[in-house]
């Protein structure tokens, strides 16, 4: 009798282990999304707090900047985590061209390279954290380094499972890259052999594995440890170069001018600048033409990604340009390049990250960037009119309709100058100007508009902003950490004796 009690006992708890199993990931994937909520939620609340306080008692938060760096770092370890549980990681895929148990195969190979090398990229991160519980440095607080460096490895640590998760539909396929996965490191680190001479056979197998579908990081991060492995190099370097990229105390401007950019994209604002612009502009040849290309200017310049502007304004302009004469082709070029000019204007991400690279103050970078994005802006507004078919003009330019269009618009319009006061003013850092930018698009989808929901919408729209903001940084990080070692290898210089060596002809 007890035995029939045990048998049917563990018949039950089995399904319902099962269950919890399958939830896991989901349950996970909720804790993640909250997590980087808050966090970015906490970065930019720190520094408006530090306005606060300096304007009112004039006193700070002590080690606010550290802090914010630290969170900084957070953001993109998690935010990366999140892009590979999305499945959101930029990928070159081959896979594309292939069909059945070639597809499947494909994504079975480039899985386990991809997994191999984030394992040995945890393994790396690792050993950088135990080098800071070594130093025991701590920022503000008495919070030691090495607890805000876990997030590092558990990030890369949490991508590989998710890609190994990918790989195939079914559990055998996942199995297998799992494994394939574990032996690639084992032979890696186990191997008899000079190391020396395996780094172009790893180097081919990586490039193999990038065409079939590895993410950006993985061709990137992987070609330096492989270099690194080479020459004898701990592995920890590259994620110690990871480390330094993302608490540049530049770089937390990047997710707060995109947390911005996000809540915009997100509610209504759309639709009213494109009203505008098409008030201001629609009714001339080639003025859907400025309307497309002002509105992605717009609002690429503060997501800082083509690709967010695509999803926001593609399903309002692309109807607007072929009722005005654009054939589908023209159409969608015009939608998808006519955001270019955005990077190139304050506060773009990439000007942000070109400055931090390349050690140039971010305000000569503003500047920089305004001449050569209105030309962008100019050159496209008049291709656009070029092509644009003949078609009927159904309105008049009214001003009634226009200064309804600003009154509906205003609060967009006035966006961009917050950023340039607060910095050009010398009232706040870059910092904190990135903060009030990101809370005044908040305050405008929140509570002016009340587009967004605060505690669900808005959760969201910030998940999403630091998806985006975890993806880049991982593939800048692992490329500082290339780029570091082509300049140790002296690379650059070599190539520049060869090329002065031996090419004498100027136009060759």
């Amino acid at each position: 009798m007890m035995l029939v009690e045990r048998q049917t006992a563990t018949r039950s708890v089995i399904p319902a282990l099962a269950g919890v199993l399958r939830q896991l990931p989901r349950r996970l994937g909720a804790v993640e999304d909250v997590l980087l909520a808050l966090v970015l939620a906490t970065m930019v609340l720190l520094p408006l707090s530090e306005i606060v306080l300096r304007a009112c008692l004039a006193i700070g938060i002590e080690g606010v900047t550290g802090l914010v760096q630290h969170l900084t770092f957070v953001i993109a370890s998690l935010g990366a985590a999140v892009a590979a549980r999305d499945g959101r990681l930029l990928a070159f895929s081959g896979t594309q061209l292939l069909e059945g148990r070639a597809a499947v195969l494909a994504g079975v190979v480039s899985s386990t390279v991809a997994a191999a090398i984030c394992i040995l990229l945890c393994y790396g991160s690792i050993d950088f954290v135990k080098s800071e519980v070594v130093a025991d440095v701590r920022l503000s607080h008495g919070l030691p380094i090495w607890v805000v460096a876990l997030v590092q490895p558990i990030g890369f640590g949490l991508i590989a499972i998710r890609l190994i998760r990918s790989a195939t539909p079914g559990g055998a396929g996942q199995l297998g890259c799992g494994a394939g996965a574990a032996m690639l490191v084992l032979l890696i680190s186990q191997m008899p052999t000079d190391p020396e001479v395996l780094v172009l056979p790893g180097l081919v197998a990586l490039a193999v594995a990038t065409l079939l579908g590895a993410p950006v990081f993985v061709a990137i991060g992987g070609t330096a440890l492989i270099l690194l492995w080479g020459e004898g190099v701990p592995l920890a370097s590259l994620a110690v170069d990871h480390y330094t990229l993302v608490v540049n105390p530049t770089l937390p401007t990047i997710p707060m001018f995109t947390l911005a950019g996000f809540f915009l994209a997100e509610c209504s604002s759309p639709r009213r600048l494109i009203e505008l612009f098409h008030a201001l502009f629609g009714q001339r040849r080639g003025g859907a033409a400025v309307v497309a290309v002002l509105a992605c200017t717009f609002f690429t310049c503060f997501t800082g990604a083509s690709g967010v502007t695509i999803l926001a304004l593609g399903g309002l302009v692309m109807p607007l340009l072929l009722s005005s004469g654009y054939g589908e082709k023209h159409a969608l070029g015009l939608v998808t390049g006519a955001g270019s000019a955005g990077v190139l204007l304050m506060p773009a991400l990439p000007l942000i990250l070109y400055a931090i690279v390349a050690k140039i103050p971010l305000t000569d970078m503003f500047l920089g960037g305004v001449i050569p994005a209105l030309l962008m802006v100019v050159l496209t507004t008049l291709w656009g009119a070029r092509i644009q078919q003949d078609a009927d003009v159904t309105r008049d330019f009214s001003r009634k309709r226009v200064r309804r269009a600003i009154a509906n618009a205003k609060w967009e319009l006035v966006l961009p100058t917050v950023p340039i006061v607060a910095l050009f003013s010398g009232l706040a850092t870059p910092v904190e100007a990135a903060a009030l930018t990101a809370l005044y698009a908040f305050i405008v989808a929140t509570f002016i508009h009340g587009d967004l929901k605060l505690l669900t919408d808005v959760p969201r729209v910030m998940s999403s902003c630091g998806l985006l903001v975890g993806g880049i940084l991982l593939i800048l990080g692992v490329a500082l950490g290339l780029t570091n070692y082509l300049v140790d290898a002296q690379l650059p210089d070599r190539i520049i004796t060869w090329v002065t060596g031996t090419i004498s002809n100027k136009w060759v």
